[in-house]
């Protein structure tokens, strides 16, 4: 069974609130989040309520204070499931809209995208296979944006305000 356990306080203490399914608004369970027990699955977290805001995935392990997780702070408003998937992954980059512009595929992840391959900016992209996890900085660092297999003309699409990706990676039962 899928669970993730969210405590208002740092190191797993104060109100605590148990989730096994997704929630589009954590607010009646509790007032803030500072630290986060994830039993099992993969789970993506959102500042705001309705899978809004800044996003946070989460594997299994525990995250004893928010920065853990590389949180903007104590808001968490709600969660959602990410299935594990299993198969090969692949993603087209473009570095403009509409997928046009020049075109790069990888199938394995990039701690750093413009030392690899001096990318800048990803406009638009197309998920093949599997789900990937976008970055804003190197080394997985910044905000990020969980993308499902699919289609993204433009970077608002993945809920980005600009196109800088600074490293990507895939979602795997583990890392």
């Amino acid at each position: 069974m899928l669970q993730i356990v969210f405590f208002e306080d740092k190191n797993f203490q104060g109100r605590s609130y148990e989730c096994s399914s997704d929630c589009s608004d954590l607010h009646s369970f509790f007032s803030r989040c500072n630290s986060i027990r994830v039993e099992n699955g993969n789970w993506m977290l959102y500042e705001r309520p309705n899978y809004a805001g800044h996003q946070y995935f989460l594997r299994k392990g525990e995250y004893p204070d928010f920065q853990q997780w590389l949180g903007f702070n104590d808001s968490v408003r709600s969660c959602r499931i990410i299935s594990s998937y299993r198969g090969s992954h692949k993603i087209r980059l473009h570095e403009r809209e509409d997928f046009r512009g020049e075109m790069l595929e990888l199938t394995e992840d990039c701690p750093n995208l413009f030392e690899q391959f001096h990318y800048h900016d990803i406009q638009s992209c197309n998920i093949l296979e599997g789900s990937w996890i976008f970055y804003e900085l190197p080394n997985y660092r910044g905000r990020q944006y969980f993308l499902k297999q699919g289609e993204y003309r433009r970077f608002t699409e993945w809920g980005a305000q600009n196109g800088k990706v600074g490293s990507l990676r895939r979602v795997l039962d583990s890392y």
